[in-house]
């Protein structure tokens, strides 16, 4: 369990603006993912913890042991926190072999378990036929997991990930998300990852924390941020919703309904607790939960038509961009006999719309 409350103050300059960190928040077993855009300060979170940053006020707690202590002015040393790290770059030895990585790690242990914990750790992470072999001699995958594997090798209480699949390509980075599943699954070694992006963390997290200017906005599963997003502020910062302008025009508990005016059309939608009639919101509704059909006559119930600007071609699906910033995702099959459509309607699903 790591359990962190961190505050870090940068002044502005004449050529850099200010920001200001200030974090509290407890992780357990299993992967805590740390989700937000650049300058967040997520992988300050991560070097905080690491002892590469000394916060100026709050405490860090791993398990039992206190690593940081604003009150108390204690602040361990990087090597004394038992934190396995790894960076964006790998950071290996470029003069030492993937072996000497590993065995330069493991220099705490004694000479024949440092031995073994080498050979069992290379064999593990399939390293053994380039063990050795230089970091510039072996392909990115194989680099990532010697830097995953020398993270591990110590028996560290808790392992730091800095965007571990940033500038990997498609094949390498599912093969860095079956490494990560098979550490978590075999060494039961909680982990803290930072990444910005949506698939990683629905591949790899237990639990998200969504950071903003140096804030937590949000926490929770991944599943049930994305279908409940806390604020406007996090739809955007998750990026997969349509964000569209609304009013409400009649708000009916007893139904669970209520009425939304968007732009010049009026559709149905779930009762909105706290929200008042007349209240100007923001329906927030994923490109996957609506429909879009060709136009035939006038809409119908919860439709509103819209002019197709684009098809965006998809691995799964097709991407469909409306006037008025509206966005749907089709199957495939189901937009292939239309593709030359022009003017559709969209259907919105009354249930499933949020307001923001």
């Amino acid at each position: 369990m790591i359990q962190a409350r961190i505050r870090k103050t940068f002044p502005p300059h004449d050529d850099s603006a200010g920001f200001s960190l200030d974090v509290d928040f407890r992780a357990g077993a299993g992967v805590t993912v740390l989700f937000g855009p650049s300058g967040a300060g997520k992988s300050m979170v991560l070097d905080s913890i690491a002892g590469f940053v000394r916060p100026d006020e709050g405490r860090i707690l791993l398990d039992d042991v206190i690593l940081f202590d604003g009150a108390a002015r204690l602040h361990l040393s990087p090597q004394a926190r038992n934190c396995g790290y790894v960076f964006q770059n790998y950071a290996l030895f470029p003069h030492m072999t993937l072996r000497e990585n590993l065995a330069f790690a493991a220099e705490r242990r004694p000479r024949l378990e440092r031995h073994r914990r080498v050979n069992e750790m290379l064999e593990r992470f399939r390293l053994t036929e380039t063990a050795g072999r230089r970091p510039h001699e072996v392909s990115g995958g194989q680099r990532q997991r010697c830097s995953i594997a020398r993270a591990l090798i110590g028996g560290p209480k808790l392992l730091l990930l800095d965007e571990p699949a940033q500038g990997l390509d498609a094949p390498l980075r599912v093969e860095l998300y079956e490494t990560l599943r098979q550490v978590r699954a075999d060494f039961q070694t909680p982990v803290l990852l930072v990444t910005h992006d949506l698939d990683e963390c629905f591949e790899l997290g237990d639990e998200m924390l969504v950071l903003c200017a140096g804030r937590v906005v949000q926490s929770g599963a991944p599943p049930e941020i994305l279908d409940r997003p806390a604020t406007l502020e996090v739809a955007r910062l998750l990026g997969a919703f349509n964000l569209i302008p609304a009013e409400i025009r009649t708000l009916d508990p007893g139904r669970n309904a209520s009425r939304l005016k968007i732009g010049e059309f009026e559709i149905d939608g779930p009762y909105f607790p706290g929200r008042l009639k007349g209240d100007r919101v923001t329906v927030c509704v994923r490109p996957e939960q609506l429909t879009a059909l060709p136009r035939n006559g006038r809409p119908g119930p919860n439709q509103i038509p819209a002019a197709l600007e684009r098809a965006v071609e998809k691995p799964t699906h097709v991407h469909l961009q409306f006037a008025g910033g509206i966005a749907v995702d089709l199957p495939r099959a189901a937009f292939e006999p239309q593709r030359e459509i022009r003017e559709w309607v969209i259907q919105f699903p009354a249930a499933l719309l949020r307001a923001l």
